[in-house]
């Protein structure tokens, strides 16, 4: 798939940082489901349980959309957050990203947006800095990632973060709300990553088994927004890792939110050919200072 273009045009309408273990990628630039468990009935009778298992086969059906994300990190007292905006396309596990980093305290930018390219099994990042050259992108395995790349990218990939919830082990309903114009499900529960592994796509099934060696526990809670389709619209994860790193402070605390929206928006991903990836050594950016308080 390298080097060739992926274009999706809408046939329908739309509605509306490895940074465990110390080896970091984004965040060093900032420095089988069952339907087992508790489950409330929805607003409709079905289970909370199985409408989640098939939320991300619901996007699959929608075939694209467009995408905001949050990260937002915490660390003995120090809070930074991570944005992203783009496009997915769920069909071919294609998306691109541009995320933008922290602010310096001054409130000017540090760092250039960085480029990231989603694909299955792998992360590409422009702009990446760490002596890596500026027309050079630098090219991650996913499964190689503690975290799956749930968190290494500083954005999760909107299909994983939707594949996590294949883990659903329990949820409830909890109210009909709006969204952005749209009316959408509120479920509230908890995922386990082995689960989630088990049932993922072959993309996200190695990823999503690092994530849960990787992270300090298993377990996921999560808050998930869908719309009468069953789509997701928005999902917020809590993920918990430890910091690994001398002089760190543990715990690293994570939420992740997705937003999407424009369903069957076009989408437009050029995966870059061999000769244009790093093959030389990153050089070791400062230490993760956002997360580690020393900012």
């Amino acid at each position: 798939m390298v080097g060739r273009e992926r274009e999706l045009r809408s046939r329908r309408p739309g509605g509306g940082l490895a940074l465990a273990g110390g080896a970091v990628c984004v965040c060093l630039v900032v420095a089988g489901c069952s339907a087992q468990g508790a489950a409330v009935q929805g607003a409709d009778g079905s289970d909370p349980v199985a409408v989640l298992h098939r939320a991300a086969d619901r996007l699959v059906a929608a075939r694209s959309a467009k995408t905001r994300t949050a990260m937002q990190m915490a660390s003995g007292g120090t809070r930074v957050t991570i944005r992203g905006e783009g496009v997915y396309d769920f069909e071919e596990r294609l998306g691109q990203l541009k995320v933008r980093l922290p602010q310096d305290p001054a409130g000017a930018s540090e760092h250039r947006p960085i480029t990231e390219l989603l694909a299955p099994g792998a992360l590409f990042m422009k702009n990446r800095g760490a002596g890596v050259p500026d027309d050079k992108w630098v090219r991650v395995e996913t499964a190689s990632l503690s975290d799956g790349n749930l968190v290494t990218g500083g954005a999760t990939d909107p299909f994983a973060a939707a594949e996590v919830l294949r883990g659903t082990r329990t949820a409830e309903f909890v109210e009909r709300t709006e969204l952005a114009g749209t009316e959408v499900r509120h479920y509230r529960g908890t995922a386990d990553l082995a689960r989630a592994a088990r049932g993922a796509s072959q993309g996200n099934k190695k990823a999503l088994a690092a994530a849960a060696e990787g992270f300090a526990t298993a377990e996921v809670p999560f808050d998930a927004y869908l719309d009468d389709e069953g789509r997701i619209r928005k999902v917020r994860h809590r993920f918990s890792f430890s910091n690994g790193r001398a002089g760190g402070t543990g715990i690293v605390d994570v939420a992740s939110t997705t937003l999407l929206y424009d369903f069957g928006a076009a989408v437009r991903v050029r995966l870059p050919e061999e000769r244009d990836i790093y093959a030389g050594r990153i050089a070791a950016e400062p230490a993760d200072a956002a997360v580690d308080g020393k900012n």
